[in-house]
């Protein structure tokens, strides 16, 4: 691991941008490329590539595809997990995903950040003196067992905890507690699951199928 990644790594500014970084960034992109030309039904050769961009993929997830990972080294993802078309993960910082989770078509996982002020978005000095180009990363964690619904933006720093719902459309900029339902921009807790939101309440939709009990 290079300096600039260490940095990132612990949340300091860091030099996206110097040679170590982008090779770090190319090989990521190229694998994302490879997975993308892949068709559905090439699981193992789809299952080599995911083994080797992430730092941890786990037993039973899949990715439908397009997807689009910026180090793919920096994010864990957990068991039996399924994303939709065109998942986005900006992996500066870690990202982490717990089992069993479901991620719906066109979200992303942002962990980067920039000053808010201009001049500082544009240049800095780095810890050698050196003008550079240079950003700053918070964590994403998500928890187990968590729907993340279409088209969700998750900001970075944010933490989603297990069982939770987040409906379509959100832009999460703050931590979700275990349990909720969150939907909106800015995405805002509207109740705690219970159960009494099984389906087994609900005949009209359950059919001739039945809840594990």
């Amino acid at each position: 691991m290079n300096r600039e990644e260490e940095k990132a790594l612990k949340g300091l500014m860091f030099a996206s941008e110097k040679p170590e970084m982008i090779e770090l960034k190319l090989h990521a992109h190229k694998l994302s490329a490879a997975y993308n030309r892949l068709d559905e039904d090439q699981t193992e050769e789809r299952k080599k590539i995911l083994k080797e961009l992430f730092a941890e993929f786990g037993d039973g997830s899949g990715m439908l595809g397009p997807i689009f990972v910026h180090y793919g080294r920096h994010t864990k993802i957990g068991k039996n997990c399924w994303f939709n078309f065109n998942l986005v993960i900006q992996d500066d910082g870690p990202v982490t995903i717990g089992d069993n989770c479901n991620i719906g078509p066109n979200v992303t996982i942002v962990t980067p950040q920039h000053s808010l002020i201009a001049d500082e978005r544009l240049h800095m000095l780095d810890d050698d003196g050196t003008e550079q180009f240079m950003v700053y990363a918070r964590p994403v964690t998500i928890g187990k067992s968590v729907w993340i619904g279409a088209s969700v933006t998750i900001c970075p720093g944010v933490t989603i905890g297990d069982n939770c719902v987040i409906g379509a459309g959100s832009v999460v900029t703050k931590d979700i507690p275990a349990n909720s339902v969150a939907v909106g921009d800015p995405c805002k807790v509207v109740r705690t699951i219970t159960e009494k939101d099984s389906l087994k309440y609900h005949p009209e939709i359950l059919g001739n199928s039945r809840v594990i009990e």
